[in-house]
């Protein structure tokens, strides 16, 4: 493992810092293939039950590395197919995992990271965070699966505002549009997020799981199609060893004790 992601795992919590400071936390080939292999072993590991991800440095992510781009020359098309196959698939995993993703944003979050916090379960921002799309302000589209969930978070109107305009939300503003989850003072950010991922780790992860799933083919089906996705997963879930608890907890008045399984 390089040292342009740093990865921890504690207390049942998995943290991923984008560490690259000096690049503005940028993305370059090797970065998505790192990520896309912590996105698996977070989705494999039963241990983790809630990751959290940040930007070392006064960037969350500047996005995509332009500079690699450039360097490719005629062989830019080729890259960037290369990095969205790592990208995506990290996106997919993060989305599929049971874990939550909390995305806590201590700076800009553009381009691929402008993606990467909207695809996450939980934004948490620092109140001098800001978000852009980018893209197209180098004539390039938007990727990360920012097509998908933001005009789901947002409506279409203001997603076509951002990704065509590149206007650039402040935390507050990205709060009203509904992008993101809370604001808190810069100091406080980190703190915030490792105690929302503390509790999401004691909670019934597989439950998560189901909801997180449930969430994204919501727009997909028909309502009879998604009524019965919600009736075989509370039955499943009434048969897992956190169901069983969390029912007998409440039946009898005490805090239930989670295991994840």
């Amino acid at each position: 493992m390089s040292e342009m992601i740093l990865f921890d795992v504690d207390a049942n919590v998995a943290t991923i810092t984008f560490n690259r400071p000096d690049a503005a936390n940028a993305m370059d080939r090797d970065f998505m293939y790192e990520l896309m292999h912590l996105a698996i072993r977070c989705d494999e590991d039963p241990d983790i039950r809630a990751v959290v991800a940040t930007g070392a440095g006064r960037f969350f992510c500047a996005g995509g590395d332009l500079g690699s781009f450039a360097d490719a020359g005629d062989g830019a098309g080729g890259l960037l197919k290369e990095m969205t196959t790592y990208y995506h698939a990290a996106i997919s995993r993060f989305a599929r995992m049971d874990a939550p993703l909390i995305s806590a944003v201590n700076g800009a979050a553009a381009g691929a990271g402008f993606s990467f916090a909207a695809a996450s379960d939980l934004v948490i921002a620092a109140e001098s965070a800001t978000f852009t799309s980018a893209y197209t302000a180098a004539a390039l589209t938007p990727d990360g699966s920012s097509t998908y969930f933001v005009p789901r978070l947002i409506g279409m109107r203001r997603a076509m505002e951002l990704m065509v305009t590149n206007r650039r939300l402040s935390a507050a503003e990205a709060l009203e549009w509904g992008l993101i989850t809370q604001v808190v003072p810069d100091d406080e950010l980190l703190a915030t997020a490792s105690a929302t991922a503390a509790r999401l780790a004691a909670g019934p992860t597989l439950a998560f799981g189901r909801v997180k799933a449930m969430l994204n083919e919501t727009f997909a089906g028909t309502l009879e199609t998604q009524m019965e996705l919600e009736a075989r997963n509370i039955a499943a879930m009434s048969g897992t060893a956190d169901g069983k608890e969390g029912i007998d907890a409440f039946l009898n008045k005490r805090r239930p004790g989670f295991t994840g399984r």
